[in-house]
């Protein structure tokens, strides 16, 4: 059974930082891919970063150069290091689990980021 386990989230300044780690079980984690998505009240759930099985990473036009998407697959976790926070950035974000050598996609429980002075 696939869990994914998400944590990091908090409240935060404008241009500040945070770190969301996630952490995958009952799953081979480096056959996946993985990425996080966020979701603003009111909007659709959005891409946010995702990283391949081979290191591959596609950011969103939102996250790029602000966002750094990694993985270390001894630790069966995948990160997104935030930089220079805006308020726009307030969401709840889920940590995202699939590729073709997964078959299906997989979410994990959210966890809130709130970028406000």
């Amino acid at each position: 059974q696939v869990q994914l386990v998400e944590s990091g989230g908090g409240l935060v300044q404008p241009g500040g930082s945070l770190r969301l780690s996630c952490a995958a079980s009952g799953v081979i984690f480096r056959t996946t891919t993985m990425g996080w998505y966020r979701q603003a009240p009111g909007k659709l759930r959005e891409l946010v970063a995702l990283i391949s099985t081979s290191g591959s990473i596609n950011y969103a036009d939102s996250a790029k150069g602000r966002f750094t998407i990694s993985r270390d697959n001894a630790k069966n976790t995948v990160y997104l290091q935030m930089t220079s926070l805006k308020p726009e950035d307030t969401a709840v974000y889920y940590c995202y689990l699939g590729g073709p050598m997964i078959g299906r996609e997989y979410w994990g429980q959210g966890t809130q980021v709130t970028v406000s002075s």
